[in-house]
């Protein structure tokens, strides 16, 4: 009889698991769909709102200042609130922005609603980690992260001919509006799910009765270095998810459909990466090899797609190739940030880390838009390459150092 109960409370457990992971994926991909409504947009947005590319990218680049400097703040009342709460209002909220811009096209309302995305796209990564982090058992912990990232990498997989095909259907505005009104979709169950970040997964201390840590317990070296670590991996595929159709077209005389059919490889195959990646990130401790090793292949494709004029049918195989690569290290990247959050803290210690995203954010649009405005499209590949050697590099050297942290950790520990 004990048996049977405990198998039934087992399975009862993986249902509100299962269920928590459904919710927060749908989220996600909502996110990562808004937050690529407007790359594959750009040939068409210059022509209709009378701006280049660097204007365009500082729209990009405002959306994630917003969202760095929200991002810490927003981590704080994840772990004091509730991740489901800020998830609804975050998704209500950047349906609004893109609704809005929908209705008034132009580039002031087009700056206004960047910037409201960012500050909407600051709760997704301290709200998802810290539900899953609660809700998930650690030892499916890095599969439940491939479910969510590649729920994400899905949504930026199917946006850029999703957005394209209702452009060329109802226009432009209409485009927009139907990207904000996914919002409200994500956010109906979510509504109609209270308490699913409440109580925690077996083999885990319920958060309320943790003591909050202070920020010092938080701003480690190791959790330090993963933020820049974030920073260099979106660096190195800012370039190619939001300005290789651009880069394509200019350098090689690419058709503008099968550009996009080419991102939309590279997006599709980097979601099935992340699945892949999530059964690696379950069976192995070294994930920074794992980053490194996947990166420094890439690198050479991204190599090849740059210098290469390659027909459609090569291009979208060499493009999917790199994704799948780039999708390969992500649940071992999240878990590395697992392990360094302190207990009390997972909502927070993501918001600091994934901030590394936004600075990213910051930089890349701005730095592949001035090397496309200046006649050098080639260059948003090979500038992609050269980050993703230093990535590289950056993760078997990070990897020694904060080996060694622990190690000095763990002697102090004992003594």
């Amino acid at each position: 009889m004990a048996e049977a109960v405990g198998a039934t409370t087992a399975g009862s457990q993986r249902g509100h698991g299962a269920r928590a992971v459904a919710l927060v994926s749908g989220a996600h991909f909502a996110n990562h769909f808004q937050n690529m409504v407007l790359p594959p947009l750009f040939p068409l947005l210059t022509a209709q709102l009378g701006v280049g590319f660097v204007e365009l990218g500082f729209a990009l680049t405002l959306a994630n200042l917003a969202s760095v400097a929200a991002q810490l703040p927003v981590g704080s009342l994840v772990d004091r609130f509730g991740a489901r709460r800020t998830l609804v209002i975050a998704l209500l909220v950047s349906a609004v922005a893109l609704v809005g811009v929908g209705l008034a096209p132009n580039y002031p309302n087009l700056l206004l609603a960047s910037a409201v995305l960012g500050l909407a796209n600051s709760v997704f990564h301290p709200a998802d980690y810290a539900m899953l982090s609660a809700r998930i058992a650690p030892k499916r912990l890095g599969r439940a992260f491939s479910v969510h990232t590649f729920s994400g990498f899905l949504g930026t997989a199917v946006a850029p001919v999703t957005m394209l095909a209702i452009a060329a259907f109802a226009g432009l505005g209409p485009a927009l509006i139907a990207a904000g009104v996914l919002g409200v979709v994500a956010a109906v169950p979510l509504l109609a799910a209270p308490g699913i970040d409440s109580s925690a997964a077996p083999g885990h201390a319920v958060v309320s009765k943790v003591a909050i840590p202070g920020m010092s317990a938080i701003l480690t070296p190791t959790v330090l270095f993963l933020t820049g670590f974030f920073a260099l991996l979106a660096l190195s595929g800012t370039g190619i998810s939001n300005f290789s159709v651009g880069a394509l077209t200019a350098a090689f005389g690419t058709p503008l459909s099968a550009a996009n059919v080419a991102l939309t490889a590279y997006l599709g195959a980097q979601a099935l990466g992340v699945l892949a990646g999530g059964l690696i990130a379950d069976r192995t401790r070294r994930h920074s090899e794992v980053a490194a090793l996947g990166f420094g292949i890439n690198a050479g494709i991204v190599l090849l797609i740059g210098t290469v004029g390659f027909s459609p049918v090569p291009l979208a195989v060499a493009m999917a190739g790199a994704g799948l690569l780039g999708g390969l290290i992500m649940p071992s990247r999240d878990m590395l940030v697992r392990a360094a959050a302190p207990p009390g803290a997972v909502g927070r210690t993501f918001g600091i880390v994934t901030g590394g995203f936004n600075i990213a954010g910051v930089v890349g649009p701005l730095m592949f838009g001035y090397i496309l405005d200046h006649g050098a499209p080639q260059w948003v590949f090979g500038a992609s390459v050269i980050i993703m050697l230093l990535t590289t590099a950056v993760a078997l050297i990070g990897d020694r150092g904060i080996a060694a942290s622990r190690r000095r950790a763990a002697t102090a520990s004992a003594d």
